[in-house]
């Protein structure tokens, strides 16, 4: 059973940073490629960042280019995302995701907020 488990989420002032990470199991992590997704309130999930199997062949939303990455640790099934210079429009719940066949398969997130 596929099991994904974010965590490092919470409350920064602008500028800040945080890493979130997600713990993996169920499945041959480092086999597929892994995302970060993001939903804030109102709005549609969006694609944050994606790593290939293969250590550092990544991308980036054009909101998170340079200030966000995207990594991973296939020896100890974790997924991360160092996010730098954050801004009030970061504010979002932050989801693990890994599409496996014909499903993706989805954490239970975890909540960025960016305020003063």
């Amino acid at each position: 059973q596929v099991q994904l488990v974010e965590s490092g989420g919470g409350l920064v002032q602008p500028g800040g940073s945080l890493r979130l990470s997600c713990v993996a199991s169920g499945f041959t992590f480092s086999g597929y490629t892994m995302n970060w997704y993001r939903q804030a309130p109102g709005k549609e999930r969006e694609l944050v960042a994606s790593i290939a199997p293969v250590v550092g062949n990544a991308n980036y939303a054009d909101s998170v280019k340079g200030r966000f990455t995207i990594s991973r640790d296939n020896a100890k099934k974790v997924l991360y995302l160092q996010m730098n210079s954050l801004k009030p429009e970061d504010t979002a719940v932050y989801y693990c995701s890994v599409q496996l066949a014909l499903r993706r398969s989805w954490g239970q997130g975890t909540q960025v907020t960016v305020s003063t």
